[in-house]
């Protein structure tokens, strides 16, 4: 009976969501694919300085050979935010007061005649799904803004190794539109004109920022009064090094770390704020009902409070009454 009174029946409704959810997240994925693994979208091609000094800094090597790689990277902004999710939910499931909040507020979600959807899982699944789509729509609007920009790297002229013989780059100060005018290899010129938004910088801060939001909403902890803010602030320092780091070897102008830390920072609050909610209204006590504004209520609704004059008249009127 418990079971029964803690569990909302939906043989269809559920399904359904479920359904649209795993098209719209496959759909993420595969777009995503298409703009790092194909050439599907090409890169918009930018004109260039033959002499500008802000893109002939030294070629720093292939991506892999960076202080922080790409798969180092990956591996952290994947890995990191689900294991303290995890680990969150989990810890604060198994605390008496919390379990038995959340499964008042919660409920059970009964998919079929034998397939119930528990509370934690369901929040497990709803906090990681959030958090792992937004970090396919971050790669998307990184690549979007790459490819229809072209912004050059700073080393783009050293991988260009454009062709000073030729007429056009006699004039220090002509502006080039000439593709053809580099001899570089293809492959790394193509990469050197992807630098706006940083990658690196957005994919970081918005893995940070999601973190943090989730351990301050969430985690409830008495003990320790410094241990959320040194674990927030050490995410966010994480995410601002890695920005850094993409200007200290020339990977990225300033300005390219600092829209990759925007459109990071605004894809994070806006799953957080409005898709979540915070992460909040689901481990707190349920809200007490505001009392009611005496100056809202209709006059006939308050009791009537005879005075004392009413009361005299009523006794003088009562003892003639008597005596007639």
């Amino acid at each position: 009976m418990a079971l029964e009174t803690n569990t909302h029946r939906s043989y269809s409704i559920i399904p359904c969501f479920i359904f649209v959810e795993l098209v719209i997240m496959a759909g993420t994925v595969l777009l995503s694919y298409y703009f790092e693994c194909t050439d599907t979208f090409q890169v918009h091609i930018q004109g260039f300085f033959c002499q500008d000094g802000n893109l002939m800094k030294p070629y720093p090597g292939t991506e892999d050979e960076s202080f922080i790689s790409p798969l180092v990277l990956y591996c952290v902004l994947a890995a990191t935010p689900t294991a303290i999710i995890f680990i969150g939910e989990v810890t604060t499931y198994f605390i008496k007061s919390t379990r038995e909040n959340l499964i008042i507020q919660e409920k059970m979600i009964l998919t079929g005649e034998c397939c119930y959807l528990n509370p934690l899982i369901r929040r497990i699944l709803r906090f990681i799904g959030v958090f792992a789509f937004g970090l396919f729509a971050t790669d998307i609007f990184v690549n979007a803004g790459q490819v229809v920009t072209g912004n050059l790297t700073p080393y783009f002229l050293t991988a260009c190794k454009p062709n000073y013989t030729v007429s056009d780059c006699l004039i220090n100060h002509q502006f080039i539109n000439n593709a053809n005018i580099c001899t570089g290899d293809p492959e790394v010129i193509e990469k050197a004109r992807r630098s706006f938004p940083s990658k690196h910088a957005a994919l970081s801060i918005y893995s940070a920022l999601y973190t943090t939001m989730y351990i301050t909403s969430t985690i409830k902890t008495k003990s320790s009064r410094l241990a959320k803010p040194v674990l927030c602030l050490g995410t966010l320092c994480c995410a601002f090094l890695t920005g850094l780091n993409r200007v200290s070897e020339y990977r990225n102008h300033c300005v390219d770390v600092i829209g990759g830390f925007i459109l990071g920072t605004a894809i994070a609050l806006f799953l957080g704020l409005c898709v979540v909610h915070n992460f909040k209204g689901l481990y707190g006590s349920p809200s007490k009902p505001k009392p009611e504004d005496p100056r809202g209520v209709p006059l006939m609704a308050f009791p009537r409070v005879e005075s004392p004059l009413e009361t005299l008249s009523a006794q003088n009127h009562s003892s003639m009454t008597e005596v007639t």
